[in-house]
């Protein structure tokens, strides 16, 4: 059973259709004490880091996460849900939940493309169950103004670019985090929806 976490930022209407496109059993939650009868967690977000950092605070979830992500259990970040599990976001100068140690970054605005990005974009992968299948023409969608720069590169799983090379995926252990938006990017992104559901 999956815990698709809602603190009043995540994009739950597109992640729930595509759960249940793949039959996946799941259930949505504001509530911390639903976490201990989840199997995995998808962990979705869209918006500002301050407002999603102060919802988890005020409900406990932020927590709550920390200890699932400790215990071992199959963690999915998606878009704001991967950039605040690192320890900080330039974006308002927002402390994250630290799960995973690094920083988030704004594109920087001398690069010559419009920022945010909004659109298609290909992902170079590493070999990782999450992205078993896919190939490299693959292209997944993104809507983001900041990226995650994890703090050493092991932990990077996957690179784009746009303007400048960034990091797209990441994982360390039982976490998994991805800067685009599986449930908005066709097949492949069911595909890595669909690796998650079955690791």
């Amino acid at each position: 059973m999956i815990a698709v976490i809602d603190y009043d930022s995540g994009n739950l209407t597109s992640v729930s259709s595509a759960l249940k496109f793949l039959k996946a059993d799941f259930f949505v939650t504001k509530k911390p004490e639903d976490l201990s009868r989840a199997d995995k967690v998808i962990f979705p977000g869209v918006g500002e880091a301050v407002q999603a950092m102060g919802n988890l605070n005020k409900s406990g979830m932020g927590e709550a996460l920390k200890a699932y992500a400790a215990g071992g259990k199959p963690f999915l970040g998606i878009c704001m849900g991967s950039q605040i599990l690192f320890d900080h976001s330039e974006e308002r100068d927002a402390d994250c939940l630290g799960i995973l140690p690094g920083k988030v970054l704004r594109f920087p605005s001398d690069m010559g493309m419009k920022i945010p990005q909004i659109g298609w974009n290909t992902v170079d992968f590493k070999d990782d169950p999450l992205t078993k299948g896919l190939s490299e023409e693959d292209s997944f969608y993104f809507v983001h103004s900041y990226y995650i720069s994890p703090a050493t590169d092991d932990l990077v799983l996957g690179k784009s670019e746009y303007g400048i090379p960034f990091t797209a995926a990441v994982r360390k252990d039982n976490v998994w985090a991805t800067q685009f938006h599986p449930e908005k990017s066709g097949k492949p992104g069911l595909k890595i929806l669909d690796n998650f559901i079955n690791l």
